[in-house]
């Protein structure tokens, strides 16, 4: 195999390393707050794991910009605060990946994806 087909293989890997765990599919509204700043901007939740989201928004973050998601996720009565790292972002949305999350965004997230799988 020529080199530079070998290169070009890497990132799908890696991509599907990282859809490797059980996601869920939201249509959940949210805010989200830019490192250091105040403004609350807005979007939609599209689908979640516990490795991340993808947001729905008008104003996605830049790359490698640290925000925090703010949500309620279906069955929770009080707000989720996710911090989360923008990973990739496209006209409309944003993916991002979840920093340090607390037990009990761990578990509301694994009860989503686990429940999702029927």
């Amino acid at each position: 195999m020529p080199p530079h087909a070998t290169i070009a293989m890497v990132p799908f890997l890696v991509v599907e390393q990282r859809r490797s765990l059980p996601r869920a599919t939201l249509n959940q509204p949210l805010a989200f707050k830019r490192k250091g700043s105040d403004e609350a901007l807005g979007g939609v939740g599209r689908d979640i794991s516990v490795g991340g989201m993808f947001i729905e928004t008008e104003t996605p973050a830049a790359f490698n910009t640290e925000i925090v998601v703010v949500t309620n996720l279906p069955g929770e009565h009080a707000p989720l605060s996710l911090p989360a790292v923008v990973r990739w972002t496209k006209p409309g949305g944003m993916g991002v990946q979840f920093g340090l999350l607390g037990a009990r965004e761990t578990h509301v997230i694994t009860e989503l994806t686990r429940n999702a799988k029927g």
